[in-house]
């Protein structure tokens, strides 16, 4: 039996769940927030599951025996109690490039949209106003990519080919030679928050905030902030304080630190606007990640190794 627990897993054109059955195996459906008194009888059945991002943590784990593979229906796995799956024997995969292109578009349609003023104005339209919001052009300003993994790298090429922007980007692990082949200059994390337009988060999460009040001030005066990885790379009360002092122009976010209630700061912050976790919501990604989340089942189940192993990895988060 498959456990799939990823909301939107086979809604778009592609079949995974035909694919899983034509292996053999049964696809069972279960809530997306992994309650795990809820998984209890699903998860003791299950050889296989195809996660969402909710936690998957060790209590998750005793109450599988027969659990052979958890594939991450995405690419994050700062979720996943990595080192629990590994002394289990359980393997963990991921849909690494999956949702590349549509993240990448939706972190430049956030920076758009902040320095074009859409929500304010589709706002004063409907009140009968019209007022004269003037905006930057992307192209004649410099954006900050924090983080230079698949997603940061499809955003430069976007800015860089597309609009002309002027392209900075921190990453230690990333050879400042890779950068400069894509027009795109190496600089350090303080240098990066300085001289930044728009500064834009493409990191796992799960080790704090990155953007707290002493980033905040070595920020760009007038900077956009935008944020597409994890909620939890900021100190939104922070964040929402920058943005009521005028230091920030504007953040746009699809993450925030909670999801699921209202108590989140930049829910009453000026100038900022908020996706519902969205950024990897297309069709073609949604395909691309169904369908090969179930090759990795099918490949694992059958004692096969899998072709995107997820193996406990030196920490990535940046200082």
């Amino acid at each position: 039996m498959v456990l799939v627990t990823a909301r939107s897993f086979g809604s778009g054109t592609a079949d995974p769940a035909k694919l899983l059955k034509s292996a053999g195996l049964r696809v069972v459906r279960a809530a997306a927030d992994h309650d795990p008194d809820a998984l209890r009888e699903p998860l003791a059945a299950a050889g296989a599951w195809i996660a969402g991002t909710a936690p998957i943590r060790e209590r998750h784990l005793s109450l599988a025996p027969n659990l052979k593979v958890i594939a991450r229906y995405g690419t994050g796995v700062d979720s996943v109690d990595l080192a629990a799956a590994g002394r289990r024997g359980i393997a963990v995969t991921n849909t690494p490039g999956a949702n590349t292109g549509a993240v990448a578009d939706h972190a430049v349609g956030l920076m758009i949209a902040a320095l074009r003023h859409f929500l304010a104005g589709d706002r004063a339209v409907r009140s009968g106003e019209r007022p004269a919001l003037r905006g930057r052009e992307l192209g004649a300003l410099t954006v900050g990519l924090v983080g230079f993994g698949n997603i940061g790298r499809a955003v430069a090429r976007r800015l860089v080919g597309g609009f002309g922007s002027r392209v900075v980007a921190y990453d230690p692990y990333i050879p400042p030679e890779e950068m400069r082949k894509m027009k795109v200059w190496p600089a350090d994390l303080d240098e990066l928050a300085a001289s930044s337009d728009v500064l834009s988060l493409h990191l796992p999460g799960g080790s704090g905030p990155l953007v707290d009040e002493a980033f905040l001030r070595r920020m760009k005066p007038g900077a956009v902030l935008v944020n597409t990885a994890r909620g939890d790379l900021l100190d939104e009360r922070a964040v929402a304080q920058a943005l009521s002092e005028g230091r920030l122009a504007a953040a746009a976010c699809d993450v925030r630190t909670s999801e699921q209630g209202d108590e989140s700061p930049l829910l009453a912050a000026p100038n900022t606007l908020l996706t519902p976790h969205i950024a990897a919501q297309t069709v073609e990604a949604i395909d691309r990640m169904g369908m090969m989340a179930a090759e990795e089942v099918v490949r694992v189940l059958a004692g096969e190794s899998a072709r995107h192993p997820v193996v406990p990895a030196k920490d990535r988060r940046l200082p």
